[in-house]
């Protein structure tokens, strides 16, 4: 099985880097820049799990080095245009395409363009980042991604195969009968926790030293949920209790990845993860979000100051 993953980023390039450490077929498509510095460097991975610096496959175009069974998309939300100009013509007939957003936007976008047909549920779990000169730092004690058919159907052939290589990799997860519903479950969790870490700029546990803050946490949570409910995929009772406990732990460090891109100036999933969460309710009636309007609007008056220059001057 040929594996082709877009970019050679902080997953990306993790995953596809254990992947061919275990000797999976594994070739990343990449922008020149990376491309140059993989093959002078090779990849570098820094990781809980034991370091990684080897030589890889790369790419600079999608038609090269096919026919693919797997595309494995690990882009952020902002960028998915693009990243399908540059995989579309990797894809063929017999490709599934693995994407692993966040959220549940970029599946319908994925649909309309490459049929629903070839195209799986995917999430990943893993905590890296990737440094100015290219290593790929895992400092997380868990990796994991997982997919599945999203019509609950048995696996098809090629979902089978990337169970075996990710479970010889050592990375954890693979085959999902419940993809869609695991979805939704993180959605829950990340849109509640970069929601609120971007509009009060601070950890889960800064949030919780506020008088209401514990509060205005649950109530984020429960307005999520009910999203999800109205959708056919509310969380079981377990689930919400595992994010509610995970996002009320006094003394947390833990933040949204949102929140570090914020900070720096950078460009932010806010639509994909916030602004769908909050179209979704609306398009459900429910009309009870005030959390995810005030959070939404804070991001939107944030992209638009981005957009014209004006991150890091008075706002006059």
């Amino acid at each position: 099985m040929k594996i082709l993953i877009l970019g050679a980023g902080a997953i990306g390039g993790y995953v596809g880097g254990r992947l061919q450490q275990s000797g999976a077929d594994v070739t990343f498509l990449v922008r020149p820049a990376r491309g140059e510095a993989l093959a002078r460097d090779g990849l570098v991975i820094k990781s809980t799990k034991g370091d990684i610096t080897q030589k890889v496959k790369t790419v600079l175009g999608g038609a090269d080095g096919g026919p693919y069974e797997i595309v494995l998309l690990t882009c952020k939300a902002y960028d998915l245009d693009t990243a399908m100009e540059a995989i579309a013509p990797a894809v063929g007939p017999h490709t599934t395409v693995v994407p692993l957003l966040n959220g549940m936007r970029h599946l319908d976008v994925l649909d309309a363009k490459f049929g629903a047909e070839r195209v799986s549920g995917g999430l990943a779990r893993v905590g890296v980042a990737m440094t100015a000169d290219g290593t790929i730092l895992h400092t997380s004690p868990f990796a994991s991604i997982s997919f599945g058919e999203r019509d609950g159907k048995p696996a098809r052939l090629a979902l089978v195969e990337l169970h075996a290589a990710i479970k010889a990799s050592g990375i954890d997860g693979g085959l999902n009968e419940s993809i869609v519903q695991d979805l939704w479950d993180k959605w829950i969790m990340l849109c509640s926790l970069a929601s609120l870490c971007c509009l009060m700029r601070g950890t889960a546990g800064d949030i919780l030293e506020a008088m209401e803050g514990r509060a205005i946490v649950l109530e984020t949570v429960e307005e999520c949920r009910k999203v999800a409910a109205a959708a056919g995929y509310g969380p079981n009772d377990k689930g919400m209790e595992t994010v509610r406990g995970y996002l009320t732990q006094r003394g947390s460090r833990f933040a949204a990845s949102m929140l570090h891109d914020l900070e720096k100036g950078n460009m932010v999933e806010a639509d994909h993860v916030v602004g769908d969460m909050l179209a979704r309710a609306r398009k459900a009636g429910i009309a009870a979000t005030p959390n995810l309007r005030l959070a939404y609007a804070h991001l939107q008056v944030y992209l638009a100051r981005r957009a014209r220059g004006g991150i890091g001057k008075p706002a006059l």
